[in-house]
C-alpha cells in the first residue's frame, strides 16, 4: 500500500530503549524521569479512582483543571486566559502539538522547524499536505539565526514550530528571541506552534519566556504543555493547550477526533495539586543539581560540554576524538559501555551528523554515578 509517511520509521527512542534493554546497559537515551512523583499527587490519583471519577471527562477537560491552570498562567506569565475557550486539556503534548498543526495547516502549506528538532513535528506537518522547511539552528550553543528564519519566510508560510527549552540542547529563548519572532510574524498570517514541555527546567537562574506571556504573539500561538514532564509522570500521557478562543476552537474540532477527552481521575488529582504553586516552582531547583552533578562527571570523560540551559537533556560533543558517526558511537556505548544514549543526527531530517550525542539525566544519582563511572572507558571504544 502506499505510506503517507515514506520516509518514517520506528522512533530513535524507541530504538535505542530496546538496544539498552537488550544489553542490560543504563538509559539515558530516552527522556523520561527514572523516579517517581510526589506521593501526594499518586494518594490523589488513587483517591479520585476510588470515588467513582472514571467515566469521560469534558472534551476540553474538567472545568476543575482548567480553572487552576487559568490561575497558574497568570501566577507564571502574567496573563489569564479564559478557562473556558482558551485551555484544552489533552493526551499529552505531542497530541496538542498534531492537533494545533492540523488545526492551521492546509496542502502547500510550508512550515518551519527548527533542527535538531523533536521527531514529532515533520510527520504532523506531512499528514496536513503540509511542506517542511528546515532552518538549522546555530551549532554549539544551538540558539536560533534569525537571519536563516528569516530567508525562509514567504507567502506560503503558515506556521513555525519553536521549542523552549530545547530538546535536544538545552537551550532557552531570551527575550531578544520573542522579539525577533514577533517582528517576524507581524503582519503576516503566519501561526506559531510552541512547545514548552519543559517549561519548569531551567537552570542558572534563567526564566521561561512563554509566548503566552507576550501579548503580541500569544494573539497567534497555540502554546502546548505537559504535566507529565514537570511531575515525573510521563507514562500518564496528559498535557495541554492554550490559545485564543478563535484558534482554540479549530484546535478542539482535531481534539475530540483524536483522543476526545482525557484520563479524568487523574485530572481531579493534578487540579487539587496544582493549588499549591511549590509543586512546579521547585522543579528547577531539583533538576538543576543533576544537571551539575552529571554535567561535573561528563567533564572527565573527554567530551566537549556546554552546560544545557534547561531540560532533562546534556549535549555532548565528540568530534574531536573521533570521526565515526553519532549512530555509530551510540552503539557502541550501549553494547561496551552499557550506557544508552541518542544520537542527534536522529533529530534532522536529513540525518546530518554534528558529532553530537544526547544524554538524558533524569534519573537518580547512584544510577547517574554508575553511567559516569562506565563513561569513562569512552576512549577504549573509539
Amino acid at each position: 500500500m502506499h505510506s503517507k509517511l515514506p520516509r518514517i520509521g520506528t522512533t530513535i527512542f524507541t530504538v535505542m530503549s530496546q538496544m539498552a534493554k537488550d544489553f542490560g546497559a543504563i538509559n539515558l537515551s530516552q527522556g523520561f524521569p527514572g523516579f517517581d512523583a510526589d506521593p501526594k499527587l499518586l494518594e490523589l490519583v488513587a483517591h479520585f479512582t476510588t470515588k467513582g471519577f472514571n467515566q469521560y471527562a469534558p472534551m476540553s477537560g474538567i472545568p476543575e483543571l482548567r480553572e487552576i491552570m487559568a490561575e497558574k498562567t497568570m501566577r507564571c506569565y502574567g496573563f489569564l486566559p479564559d478557562p473556558v475557550e482558551e485551555i484544552t486539556i489533552v493526551s499529552g503534548a505531542t497530541e496538542a502539538i498534531f492537533c494545533a498543526i492540523t488545526a492551521v495547516v492546509d496542502p502547500g502549506d510550508e512550515v518551519i522547524l527548527l533542527e535538531p528538532a523533536y521527531d514529532s513535528y515533520e510527520p504532523a506537518v506531512i499528514l496536513s499536505g503540509g511542506i517542511p522547511i528546515h532552518v538549522d539552528l546555530k551549532p554549539g550553543e544551538f540558539s536560533i539565526d534569525w537571519e536563516k528564519v528569516r530567508h525562509a519566510v514567504n507567502f506560503k508560510t503558515k506556521a513555525l514550530v519553536i521549542n523552549t527549552p530545547h530538546n535536544p540542547s538545552g537551550y532557552v529563548w531570551t527575550e531578544e528571541d520573542l522579539k525577533q519572532l514577533a517582528s517576524l510574524v507581524r503582519d503576516r498570517d503566519i501561526y506559531v506552534i510552541s512547545d514548552e514541555v519543559y517549561e519548569h527546567i531551567t537552570f542558572d537562574g534563567r526564566t521561561h519566556f512563554s509566548l503566552v506571556g507576550h501579548e503580541e504573539l500569544r494573539e497567534k500561538t497555540f502554546v502546548c504543555g505537559s504535566f507529565g514532564k514537570t511531575f515525573h509522570v510521563t507514562g500518564w500521557k496528559i498535557g495541554y493547550c492554550i490559545a485564543p478562543k478563535d484558534l482554540m476552537a479549530e484546535f478542539r474540532k482535531v481534539h475530540q477526533f483524536v483522543t476526545f477527552s482525557t484520563v479524568t481521575p487523574i485530572q481531579y488529582a493534578l487540579a487539587e495539586y496544582l493549588k499549591d504553586a511549590a509543586h512546579y516552582e521547585g522543579v528547577s531547583s531539583f533538576y538543576e543539581k543533576k544537571r551539575d552533578f552529571f554535567f561535573e562527571g561528563l567533564k572527565k570523560t573527554g567530551l566537549e560540554i556546554i552546560p544545557a540551559q534547561g531540560s532533562f537533556f546534556q549535549m555532548a560533543y565528540f568530534g574531536h576524538l573521533s570521526k565515526i558517526s553519532d549512530r555509530e558511537l551510540a552503539e557502541r556505548m550501549t553494547q561496551q559501555l552499557k550506557v544508552a544514549c541518542i544520537p542527534v543526527s536522529s533529530f534532522y531530517h536529513d540525518k546530518q551528523d554534528p558529532k553530537f550525542i544526547r544524554f538524558c539525566f533524569a534519573k537518580e544519582e547512584d544510577e547517574l554515578e554508575e553511567a559516569l563511572n562506565r563513561l569513562q572507558g569512552l576512549s577504549k571504544i573509539l
